[in-house]
């Protein structure tokens, strides 16, 4: 009997996991942030990065195709595919060339998945807790791809970014993923600075995207939540 009754309560967390696919997909990417730290730098680092990064890009996936049908996640696939294996062979492999590539791949990949999960989120006329979990999610894709946009500019304009400790050597994933969290969310804390007009017109850019994301997503999905509270 009691073996019957924790294998019915491991069935209800599963059914309520499957149920919250965003959260699941927001809990990795933060588990990421908090994560990346510890390994930059170290031998296993490369290879950590490209595995979890591979589990994000998978999860990411999943919820393409949960929200936005099998064209779109067509295409997902087709971006997901060489990002992954470029990133492999650019970090396991110590083909640097390739590494400007697989982060153009992969900030075009996080930023179809954020589109995906808005359009997600704006179709329903009802508030449910996974779209909630779903905008913290899309706010954590557009930081990652504007990351792996910086990434790429930096790799096209060495020096293009400044910060206070080795202000002319090149920025880390980490410095790159702060800025862009911080752009993002205009709390303009950060210490990592863009220098050149291409940097700067990157910025600005993101933090239109961010500006607009909390005005149009994030505000209706509070009005709902509110109205349908009203409505009880």
């Amino acid at each position: 009997m009691a073996t019957a009754t924790v294998r019915y309560a491991r069935l209800r967390l599963l059914a309520r996991i499957g149920r919250h696919p965003s959260a699941i997909l927001l809990l990795a990417q933060l588990a990421a942030l908090l994560a990346y730290p510890f390994f930059e730098g170290t031998q296993a680092g490369a290879a950590w990065f490209g595995a979890f990064g591979a589990i994000v890009l998978l999860l990411a996936m999943r919820m393409v195709h949960r929200t936005a049908g099998h064209a779109r996640f067509v295409i997902a696939l087709a971006l997901a595919v060489p990002a992954v294996a470029s990133n492999l062979v650019a970090t396991v492999g110590g083909v640097a060339w390739l590494a400007p590539w697989s982060a153009a791949l992969e900030a075009l990949f996080y930023f179809h998945a954020a589109a995906c999960l808005v359009a997600y989120m704006l179709a329903d006329r009802r508030a449910t807790s996974d779209e909630l979990f779903a905008a913290g999610a899309t706010f954590t894709l557009l930081a990652w791809a504007f990351a792996y946009v910086f990434v790429v500019c930096q790799a096209l304009q060495p020096g293009c970014f400044a910060a206070a400790v080795d202000p002319a050597g090149p920025r880390s994933w980490t410095e790159l993923l702060f800025l862009s969290f911080v752009l993002l969310s205009s709390t303009g804390i950060g210490d990592v600075v863009p220098l050149t007009p291409h940097a700067r017109a990157l910025a600005s850019l993101e933090i239109f995207v961010g500006v607009m994301y909390l005005a149009l997503v994030v505000s209706r999905l509070i009005g709902l939540t509110m109205l349908a509270r009203t409505e009880r």
